[in-house]
């Protein structure tokens, strides 16, 4: 990536009256990289990328293109910058090739640059192949712009950026008016234009789609920049900590364990905050102790916070502890218990051949011999359960196929197994966990699903998400399942899962299938991934 900015904003500002829009905000973008730009509802997105793409003029703070100077307002599209706004800026009594082409047309060469005339006919031919990439279709390409859909118009303002020669592209969260296969299409156009080397600043409030196609994330808060992220060296948890201001995000355990947990904990935060300060504000002219009762309740909220990050810490140190125990049991187990048994058995073998007794002796000595045989084969596979010897050298994938294939022998129940080709090497705390989570959800099929066959499949949904799904066709969850009481019966596999999902910063899903059985599903972010040999 090169080193030189492309545009380069310094100390932009912006006030609306009394109101503060942007603060002393700085941002750079280099060709070929995605910038995200996350922030919670008025915190200045909408207002910086406007100033950007010269619609509106700062208070203060300058811009560069290419180390050159723009004065305000500026052309844009004269710079190759083009935007896609929230909502589409369309002629709406023209035609969907007007308005496509609108200020780009392609033209019949005339007199040079003096005189020309637009080519129609090449104008649709562009605009149908334009839309026909975008997988959409209209009925007809002189249906006037103000006759079609919030989600048609939109996808023709995406064309409308296809169709002009691009520098910088400035996407203003244009997902809210699209369907879930037309925001997966404008993620893909993202990545198409990094491979062209094209600067790409992306605003949108989904931070899914943010750390699927961006190199780095900044966040805005109340009109201040307050964080620049490597999306690599980042997770959900990071941003959505510096979006509500959480403070020393990065020396403590995650704030939740799960995106959609988190939300729900925060919005009754916010809920008690706001009649806090309304208490606050009622209690001015009232006498002391009902100020000490405030000021205990939000002692309180503060250390029910603690207590929570401490539980989570805890819970962190025990699943770190409990692999290094496995590691170093499996090791003890291979290096010496092992090894003694095998030594005892060659000693038998040269008893065998050394013996003069008769045939009674030896025929015991073959017994003893075939037991401790079976031994080392048991003890071998607890090894195998307590730490797969695989996955260091060869492994998530090889890991899975050797430990599923002992389990199908074992059980007698059929097992498929469905990875990715070239799955590559993720981080070996995410290695073990997923390996983890897949031991427990097969015991789990055998020991209470009455399943005769069972599926595993871990898919990429994206560069940095990992799906992995647990499925068979056992007897499923009953309606009234709730994870809560399985810990309350003694039940943890399910919980165990839950548990480490929760840690990763995933999700987890079940499901009852309709011909019968369960799916569990787990969404898993990681760095993206280093392709194997």
């Amino acid at each position: 990536m090169a080193t030189q900015p492309l545009l380069r904003a310094i100390g932009i500002s912006k006030q609306y009256g009394s109101l503060t829009a942007l603060q002393n905000v700085s941002l750079e973008i280099r060709p070929g990289e995605v910038v995200g730009l996350a922030g919670r509802s008025g915190a200045g997105k909408s207002v910086l990328i406007d100033i950007l793409a010269g619609l509106q003029t700062p208070d203060s703070g300058s811009i560069f293109f290419n180390e050159k100077r723009l004065q305000w307002p500026f052309q844009a599209s004269a710079y190759n910058i083009n935007v896609i706004h929230q909502e589409p800026e369309l002629a709406e009594r023209l035609d969907v090739t007007s308005n496509i082409f609108l200020g780009n047309e392609i033209c019949w060469p005339v007199l040079g640059r003096f005189l020309q005339f637009p080519n129609q006919r090449k104008m649709d031919k562009e605009a149908v192949r334009l839309l026909n990439s975008l997988d959409v279709r209209l009925p007809s390409l002189h249906e006037q712009a103000g006759n079609l859909s919030s989600e048609r118009r939109q996808m023709v303002a995406l064309a409308q950026v296809m169709s002009r020669p691009s520098q910088i592209i400035l996407v203003d969260d244009p997902s809210s008016l699209l369907s879930l296969p037309y925001q997966e299409r404008l993620l893909d156009l993202i990545r198409e234009w990094q491979k062209k080397q094209i600067g790409v600043l992306f605003s949108s409030p989904n931070l899914d789609h943010i750390f699927a196609v961006t190199d780095r994330i900044v966040v805005l808060r109340q009109g201040r920049l307050i964080d620049n992220y490597r999306t690599d060296a980042a997770n959900r948890e990071h941003i959505v900590a510096a979006l509500v201001g959480t403070a020393d995000r990065e020396q403590r355990t995650p704030v939740i364990w799960a995106l959609d947990s988190y939300y729900r904990a925060r919005k009754q935060a916010e809920t008690l905050r706001h009649n806090q300060t309304l208490l606050r504000r009622d209690l001015a002219a009232q006498d002391n102790l009902n100020r000490q009762l405030v000021e205990q309740l939000a002692d309180q909220v503060k250390a029910l916070d603690s207590a929570n990050l401490a539980l989570q810490d805890a819970q962190r140190r025990l699943l770190i502890e409990r692999e290094q125990e496995r590691k170093h049991l499996a090791r003890e187990l291979h290096d010496q218990m092992i090894q003694d048994l095998l030594s005892l058995n060659y000693e038998l073998e040269d008893m065998v051949s050394k013996a003069l007794e008769g045939p009674s002796i030896a025929t015991d000595l073959e017994d003893i011999r075939s037991d401790i045989r079976t031994l080392v084969e048991d003890l071998r596979r607890i090894c195998r359960n307590l730490r797969p010897p695989t996955i260091d050298s060869l492994g998530l994938g090889a890991a899975l196929s050797s430990y599923l294939h002992d389990w199908s022998n074992r059980t007698g129940i059929e097992m498929k197994l469905d990875i990715d080709e070239n799955f590559g090497r993720l981080p070996e705390g995410i290695e073990l966990s997923i390996f983890r989570i897949v031991q427990e959800g097969v015991n789990n099929i055998r020991k209470h699903a009455d399943a005769s066959c069972a599926e595993i499949s871990l898919k990429h949904t994206s560069p940095r998400m990992l799906l992995v799904s647990i499925t068979d066709n056992g007897s499923g969850l009953q309606n009234s399942f709730s994870l809560g009481e399985l810990g309350e019966s003694g039940h943890f596999g399910l919980l165990g899962i839950s548990e480490r999902v929760a840690l990763m910063g995933g999700r987890l899903h079940f499901q009852n299938l309709v011909e019968g059985g369960l799916m569990i599903q787990v969404e898993i972010p990681h760095p993206r991934v280093t392709q194997q040999a």
